[in-house]
């Protein structure tokens, strides 16, 4: 009786966890239909990797390391990283647009995972990081980036970034749901998401800071991102960095979308 029961509720589980993913994806769909129909919303992830490229690596380079050539091993990755985590910025902004609008208002009435909704957007968005990651490699490649690692690692790289990103856009998700408004939205993660992208090691070495301003920059998790890309990309190699990189990402996602789901059920 008991592993009849047992069974059934481990089928149950397994029902639900499929039927989430399901509806999950359905509204990923959705996301890409939306894009499609609106894409003027990719003038972020498309302009932004060229022109930061561009402005850091011709500004800073000759001063940090001489020339653009030695530069480019350091800052490619920095500005990918930084372009990327950015962007995700725009998932809280327009899951917030969208809850004004009353969309999300029916799917709630629909019967779909509780998660699906707000999963489903941030899976949609990951094509965002996507375009931006493939557009800062190739500007990389076409001022002269050579990554030592080859393109697998190349390949690996960006899907971290990817990975961590979507992991990472979680917590703007849960600021978009409690948030009043999308301008709201907008200026609270940028306020904690530019001291953690210009205090890291994305654009200079960490030993030319202040010893105090050392000991955070070595703590900032973009800094330990950023270092995970660097070796997979211009050496082939996976370190600490990297095994830090994920089980954070794993933190943020294991803490933040229980917290946005239920902030969304609330609101909604």
């Amino acid at each position: 009786m008991k592993s009849t029961l047992y069974a059934n509720h481990q089928l149950k589980n397994h029902t639900s966890f499929r039927q989430s993913v399901q509806n999950s994806l359905t509204m990923a769909y959705r996301g890409l239909l939306k894009i499609r129909r609106t894409p003027e919303q990719l003038f972020d992830v498309t302009l932004q990797p060229i022109i930061f490229t561009l402005m850091f690596t011709y500004i800073f380079g000759g001063a940090i390391s001489g020339n653009v050539a030695n530069y480019l091993p350091v800052i490619i990755p920095g500005i990918l990283v930084q372009t990327v985590i950015t962007t995700s910025i725009v998932t809280g902004v327009q899951l917030r647009e969208d809850m004004d609008k009353g969309v999300f208002d029916r799917f709630k009435s629909l019967p779909i995972a509780r998660i699906a909704p707000l999963a489903g957007a941030l899976l949609a968005d990951t094509i965002r990081y996507t375009i931006a990651t493939v557009l800062t490699f190739t500007m990389g490649y076409i001022m002269g980036y050579r990554p030592e690692g080859g393109f697998g690692y190349v390949v690996f790289a960006g899907v971290l970034v990817i990975a961590c990103s979507w992991a990472i856009s979680w917590i703007f998700a849960f600021f978009g749901v409690i948030a009043r408004t999308a301008s709201s939205v907008q200026g609270i993660s940028m306020l904690a998401l530019f001291p953690l992208t210009f205090l890291s090691n994305a654009f200079v070495p960490v030993d030319t800071m202040p010893d105090w301003l050392q000991w955070f920059v070595k703590m900032n998790p973009l800094s330990h991102l950023i270092t995970a890309v660097r070796q997979l990309a211009n050496n082939g190699t996976i370190g600490s960095d990297f095994v830090i990189s994920l089980i954070g990402a794993a933190v943020i996602v294991a803490i933040f979308a229980p917290m946005t789901v239920r902030a969304y059920m609330r609101r909604t």
